[in-house]
């Protein structure tokens, strides 16, 4: 068949600490009252519950991305190598945070060294909605050391030795592995990273029913403050303005957005990209075109010819592509 865009059905995570606002990106949440992840393109290990997803329209539709990189990873990946557990490189999601989530980190690369069955994990978070006076907690103080640390976990004063920053509607934080994090309350995010669900809690705001990885936690984290956010670099004209966020070293973010109605000409070259519609609405492609709308993610192939996504005045949506040096 020819190489044709993907997209997939949303996977509904249910957390404590999760909300309702994923109604307003399209999601079906039905009775659920605390929604707080949508698993947008997903590849991990049949050890993850619901961790795949699957194509939900056109002539794929009801097949795992999975099964379809066993069948023949090529039309998808171009040059790009699947992921040391043999999926997609990248796992992509939207979270909402109504209450804080756990102080976490993920496994630094002496910790996998010697774990092989945990994997890093960099992630970036770009802030789509925020309350009033919300935060986010990313690095340690300057000065902290680890003893000091530990016993604040055992007394319950964690918080004031890790860095907050206010979350900002448009600005984007990159947490590689290593960095001790949280996602405050009152948070809506996309959520770019690779695809690892390996995760250290050290500190869970009193909640009881969840495990704490104490232990782990304090083998991986990095003792410093979180490296400052990138400058975002903005190229504009008169109908369009596009800003790099995120260039790391597994995947570049850039933002797109319309500022009259405006048609844009994609072209993969040897990669998989990922689109996601944040807000407006457009079309992608002419032939079954496929709707551009706020929570839309869609896989464009490495094989796919050059495609036209048209986005209506005021829309926006996010690109991500991965670098050569993968």
């Amino acid at each position: 068949m020819d190489p044709t865009p993907l997209t997939f059905a949303p996977i509904l995570k249910p957390k404590v600490w999760g909300g309702r606002r994923l109604a307003g990106y399209g999601k079906e949440l039905g009775p659920m009252e605390a929604v707080g992840e949508s698993w947008e393109l997903a590849d991990l290990p049949d050890s993850i519950e619901d961790g795949r997803s699957i194509v939900d329209r056109g002539p794929l539709a009801g097949k795992t991305l999975h099964a379809l990189l066993m069948d023949d990873p090529s039309w998808i990946m171009g040059r790009v190598p699947l992921s040391p557990e043999g999926g997609f490189p990248l796992l992509i999601k939207y979270l909402d945070a109504r209450e804080n989530l756990s102080m976490q980190v993920h496994p630094d690369a002496a910790w996998v060294r010697d774990h092989p069955e945990d994997h890093l994990k960099t992630e970036s978070w770009l802030v789509l909605e925020a309350d009033e006076h919300a935060l986010l907690y990313k690095g340690i103080r300057e000065g902290v050391e680890p003893d000091a640390f530990a016993r604040a976990i055992e007394d319950g004063s964690i918080v004031n030795l890790v860095e907050t920053v206010p979350a900002q509607v448009g600005e984007c934080h990159d947490l590689p592995s290593g960095t001790c994090h949280a996602l405050g309350a009152g948070i809506l995010v996309a959520e770019i990273q690779t695809p690892s669900d390996t995760t250290f809690r050290v500190f869970d705001w009193g909640r009881t029913d969840r495990t704490l990885h104490v232990e782990q936690a304090m083998q991986c984290i990095a003792f410093e403050p979180a490296a400052p956010m990138m400058k975002p670099h903005r190229l504009q004209d008169n109908s369009m303005q596009t800003t790099l966020l995120s260039r790391t070293s597994h995947y570049v973010i850039e933002r797109i957005d319309a500022i009259t109605d405006h048609t844009i000409t994609l072209a993969p070259q040897d990669a998989p990209e990922v689109l996601m519609v944040l807000s407006g609405t457009g079309t992608l492609g002419t032939t079954e075109a496929i709707p551009l709308e706020a929570g839309r993610t869609i896989l464009l192939p490495a094989a796919l010819d050059s495609i036209e996504a048209r986005l209506d005045a005021n829309a926006s949506m996010l690109r991500i592509t991965i670098p050569e040096s993968v």
